[in-house]
């Protein structure tokens, strides 16, 4: 839950008690003094409530009023400040993009490609921080693409880290309509915990589709079948001898849950294969 919703129900919880305290202390307090009849009583209880109701409205007014306007100043400024870390990172990488058609030593080049791929890192960042805001006030915009072309672009990503690793892809070219760039992060946790946790020997990853079903297989160590159901948890790590915390399978099963998508684990003699269930994100193109 985030801290506007929170803000929100502790606000009106307590314009309520206060209003509910209010109202029974007036009850009490005119009822011991003066002698109603039932008729009298109903009509006073009457009058309580709707007092009750414009005290109500009066002061949960004023606090909701104040936390939209907080809420609305943060936004603001932290789009700018998205906005603004941008325009750098951008500035940088043109300008490596022009030194590099200039220059002919092969030492500068090699100077400028750091620079470049450490420019590129900050781009990335720029954009899973924009994403992250966006998902936090809710305005991810759902659009259509391809499944074969997002995990294209996924794949190379780790175009440099795989080395001899051999992916096999057997893929329709479906389209999808759900967010992206969540879909891509995810597709992009698997692949990373894909090459990671291959064999070392002729490592192998494949990629297929069957039905509705996206499957990722690698060779590899299998997950202990008494683990299955913690993997997805924020710090799992089945072994102590590897880096990191597990964040990466919990983020693709928030993701997954929110978007209705089914994901389960196979472990399997010679390695280990995740299935997510795609049917509840395939555009029906007979429609």
């Amino acid at each position: 839950m985030n801290s506007k919703k929170v803000d929100f129900l502790i606000s009106i919880s307590t314009v309520f008690v206060f209003t509910l305290s209010v109202i029974l202390y007036l009850n009490f307090l005119f009822s011991s003094k003066l002698s109603f009849t039932k008729e009298q009583y109903f009509v006073f209880l009457i009058i309580l409530l709707l007092l009750g109701l414009f005290i109500f409205l009066l002061f949960s007014n004023s606090f909701i009023k104040s936390i939209f306007r907080s809420e609305e100043k943060l936004e603001k400024d932290i789009k700018n400040t998205i906005h603004e870390l941008n325009i750098p990172a951008s500035t940088i990488k043109m300008n490596v993009q022009l030194l590099k058609k200039n220059l002919k030593d092969e030492k500068d080049l090699a100077r400028l490609d750091r620079i470049s791929k450490a420019n590129d890192n900050l781009l990335k960042l720029y954009e899973n921080l924009e994403y992250e805001f966006k998902k936090e006030i809710n305005k991810i915009e759902l659009e259509q693409f391809f499944l074969e072309d997002i995990i294209k672009t996924s794949l190379d990503k780790f175009e440099d880290i795989k080395k001899d690793t051999a992916i096999e892809k057997d893929i329709k070219n479906h389209l999808l309509y759900t967010d992206y760039n969540g879909f891509l992060i995810v597709l992009d946790n698997l692949f990373s915990n894909a090459i990671k946790y291959n064999r070392a020997i002729n490592p192998y990853i494949k990629v297929e589709l069957k039905d509705t079903v996206l499957s990722i297989f690698n060779f590899g160590e299998k997950i202990d079948t008494k683990n299955i159901m913690l993997v997805f948890d924020r710090y799992f790590q089945e072994n102590s001898q590897n880096s990191g915390f597990g964040l990466g399978l919990a983020i693709v099963k928030e993701f997954c849950d929110k978007h209705k998508i089914l994901i389960n684990i196979e472990t399997l003699e010679d390695g280990t294969k995740i299935n997510l269930n795609l049917k509840n994100i395939f555009v029906n193109k007979d429609k």
